[in-house]
């Protein structure tokens, strides 16, 4: 019989768990605001052009936020980062103004978004940057005036985020 109610019990508690997982709420991208630092750089974020990131952790109320997407991106994909990731949100640029102003408000979770990847496009810590778009069409607009490929989130390998960083001819134009 305390076999019998032990178990029962065990099984209501790994029943309660479940439901706590499945119940965790992925919290709604924040406004940019000037008060947003890097993580990496504690440089404030409105001050450099070309998209951002934020990525959102359990048991945290705030985003760390990213300079770039492709440390956004490094941050996710590398094996060394230690806390529960939630969601990761990155500018969508077919909604930004420009270059210089990629939005405060126009973010879309990173594993839905269209990469350009191999652009002459130039991110806002220097480094060559993926550029990430809700609608392929855009994207592929992007690409006629930068060149580049489009990827998804999940083609996007680590080496493209963690190797040393390499400069085409363009991107080190851009960067004078």
């Amino acid at each position: 019989m305390k076999l019998k109610f032990v178990a029962i019990l065990a099984l209501a508690v790994l029943a309660g768990c479940k439901e706590d997982i499945v119940n965790v709420q992925i919290p709604a991208a924040q406004s940019l605001t000037d008060e947003a630092a890097g993580f990496y750089c504690q440089m404030e974020i409105l001050e450099h052009p070309g998209p951002k990131a934020q990525v959102h952790l359990a048991g945290m109320l705030a985003p760390l936020w990213f300079s770039q997407v492709r440390d956004g991106l490094a941050y996710v994909k590398s094996a060394e980062q230690s806390g529960e990731i939630l969601v990761l949100y990155v500018n969508d640029m077919g909604a930004a103004v420009s270059w210089s102003e990629p939005g405060v408000e126009n973010w879309i979770k990173a594993d839905g978004a269209f990469y350009v990847v191999g652009s002459d496009a130039v991110g806002g810590m220097g480094a060559p940057e993926l550029v990430p778009f809700a609608d392929r069409q855009e994207a592929e607009k992007f690409i006629a005036e930068h060149s580049g490929e489009i990827l998804q989130f999940s083609d996007i390998a680590v080496e493209m985020v963690l190797s040393p960083v390499t400069f085409t001819t363009s991107q080190l134009e851009a960067r004078q």
